[in-house]
């Protein structure tokens, strides 16, 4: 019979939480890394990323602003936030395909017409494999983070390329 990694206790195979401790099991199933990097990707949290501290704008902050905004910052994405609460992200993504060379047209609109309504999110204690797996299947290239449902902050696929980078160098 296998025991719980965190208590040691006997757990019967298959179950999803230790009886003992209530630590989660499901990562068991897992199957078993082949490298090191792997392993780091498996255990790491995104909290170790030290996600930058995101840009926040209105619902109804006009298109111009936000795209000047994010020119003057040199960032990728702005985070909506209306009553401290995340109701959107607005990207390059978003900029080149839903307003492309009409931006001007656009300029005075809010920019809740344009940005990404509910963005996925994950949390600080969320695994770096997990995020790396969401911006994969979603196409995406910047995720917020959340403690406790309060943004704290945003990471992109750059991010998770610097902790390869250096995971794969201390390999």
């Amino acid at each position: 019979m296998p025991s719980c990694p965190y208590c040691g206790v006997e757990i019967i195979e298959g179950v999803d939480e230790c009886e003992q401790c209530g630590q989660t099991l499901t990562d068991l199933s897992l199957p078993r890394p082949s490298t090191m990097v792997e392993a780091d990707l498996l255990r790491d949290r995104i909290g170790i990323l030290a996600p930058q501290k995101p840009t926040t704008i209105h619902p109804d902050t006009p298109v111009h602003e936000a795209l000047s905004k994010m020119l003057l910052e040199r960032i990728g994405c702005l985070m909506v936030v209306d009553q401290e609460k995340l109701v959107g992200i607005f990207t390059e993504r978003d900029a080149m395909t839903k307003l492309n060379v009409d931006a001007d047209q656009f300029s005075d609109h809010p920019i809740s017409r344009y940005m990404t309504h509910n963005p996925v999110a994950l949390g600080v204690r969320d695994k770096i494999a997990f995020a790396l797996h969401k911006m994969n299947v979603g196409g995406y290239r910047h995720l917020p983070i959340l403690d406790d449902q309060s943004l704290v902050g945003v990471i992109s696929i750059r991010d998770i390329l610097a902790y390869l980078t250096r995971r794969a160098g201390k390999s």
